[in-house]
């Protein structure tokens, strides 16, 4: 599910985007937190799927490996593949 935090934006002027620079259009995990180590840990990410929407990545614990997340990336490798 993908979600876009600028349209949920508290203050003005941020709702419609202006001013988001191409920096911050995505983003890797180094940390997120596991619900069975009861807290952040690093992750690995791994390739699930290549679909017409992009790559779908999964990111799993490093520690224990339940998977903790997952991303679809518009600008990935394979996902540009596909696209020609």
């Amino acid at each position: 599910m993908e979600r876009d935090i600028f349209n949920n934006y508290p203050f003005s002027g941020m709702g419609d985007n202006q001013g988001v620079q191409s920096d911050y259009d995505e983003f890797d995990a180094v940390e997120l937190y596991c619900d069975k180590c009861k807290r952040a840990v690093p992750v690995r990410k791994n390739l699930l799927l290549i679909l017409p929407e992009g790559d779908k990545y999964e990111y799993t614990c490093a520690l224990c490996g339940n998977s903790v997340g997952d991303k679809i990336d518009k600008s990935g490798q394979y996902y540009t593949i596909l696209k020609e």
